[in-house]
């Protein structure tokens, strides 16, 4: 009789601990799923912050209109001479240039061009960490004394773009570019908005 109640209490033990050991590989396996959604909620925001320069490739790009309108123009009253990789390129009356054959042509500014004083008209956009200065198409961030065009992180809200942009398709969706900016169109508030969706890479 002893060694059946022995056996018994046994039994008993072994099978709470079994239990108890059950309860533990599930308790631990939960919380490693919980680790593993925790990390895959941080993995999602650090993509999302990996992608906020979203590259696309030029080749994926087409434009509606096949070649784009050269302006150009003989001379630049009052310009600025803004230095970039060993370039001089120009700036005056809120626009950029570049100069070839004797004659200046106006482009987008270059992301890493610097001014001393923003262009007129300019308005300020918050997104993130960032404080934008944006004219015209353009996105500049202070840096020190100076005001740095930059790429804006996808996610960016402006409420009008330039006369010079271009419709744009890649994967038979619509979007909008100007300065290799590319843009989709959005409803905030019940306005008309623009979006920053990715940043074309010239190939």
């Amino acid at each position: 009789m002893k060694i059946h109640i022995k056996t018994f209490v046994l039994s008993s033990f072994l099978l709470i601990a079994m239990s108890m050991q059950v309860t533990a590989q599930t308790r631990e396996k939960t919380t490693n799923t919980n680790n593993r959604t925790v990390k895959t909620t941080r993995t999602t925001a650090t993509t999302s912050r990996t992608t906020s320069n979203k590259r696309v490739p030029s080749t994926k790009v087409t434009y509606k209109k096949p070649t784009k309108k050269v302006v150009s123009v003989r001379t630049i009253p009052n310009k600025t001479v803004v230095k970039h990789n060993g370039q001089n390129y120009y700036y005056a009356n809120n626009r950029y240039y570049t100069q070839s054959r004797g004659r200046y042509i106006a482009i987008a500014p270059k992301v890493g061009f610097r001014v001393r004083v923003l262009p007129q008209n300019y308005n300020r956009v918050r997104f993130n960490t960032h404080n934008y200065y944006h004219v015209n198409g353009i996105f500049y961030l202070q840096v020190n004394n100076e005001y740095e065009v930059v790429d804006p992180e996808v996610g960016t809200i402006v409420y009008e773009l330039p006369n010079e942009y271009e419709k744009v398709t890649i994967d038979g969706q619509i979007y909008y570019e100007y300065a290799n900016i590319l843009y989709e169109k959005v409803q905030v508030d019940g306005a008309r908005a623009y979006e920053v969706v990715g940043i074309i890479d010239m190939q």
